[in-house]
């Protein structure tokens, strides 16, 4: 009966924490790789956004070819885009930790704790 309720427990704040990786919006969770727009949707809008600059993405741009082929491709062509990085803040209020979420090319690759957050004056 005690390992029971013991591990019972351990579930119950396991699913209660949030991961490094992960942000609780109401009943919603944020994950790493969605676009900025559903973030917004779901969280509304940041209490602050930054442009923080460009990084720079190489990707590989040459066919794939069936496994089949007997030839295999001797040219590669990669591909240079540069794409925007910004940070946003949302502050959920002087008893929770605000959150910078961090997005390059429109799409969310860090979620970072930033202290306690403050209560917004009306």
């Amino acid at each position: 009966m005690k390992i029971i309720s013991v591990t019972t427990l351990l579930l119950v704040f396991l699913f209660a924490v949030n991961p490094a990786f992960a942000l609780r919006c109401g009943n919603k969770l944020v994950k790493l790789d969605m676009h900025e727009a559903e973030i917004r949707a779901l969280c509304g809008e940041p209490a602050s956004t930054a442009t923080v600059g460009y990084v720079v993405r190489y990707y590989d741009t040459r066919k794939r070819r069936s496994p089949l082929h007997k030839r295999f491709d001797t040219h590669h062509f990669y591909g240079r885009a540069e794409v925007l990085v910004t940070e946003s803040l949302y502050n959920f209020g002087p008893r929770k930790l605000m959150r910078r979420l961090r997005f390059e090319g429109g799409r969310l690759t860090d979620i970072e704790t930033a202290g306690y957050g403050y209560r917004e004056s009306d």
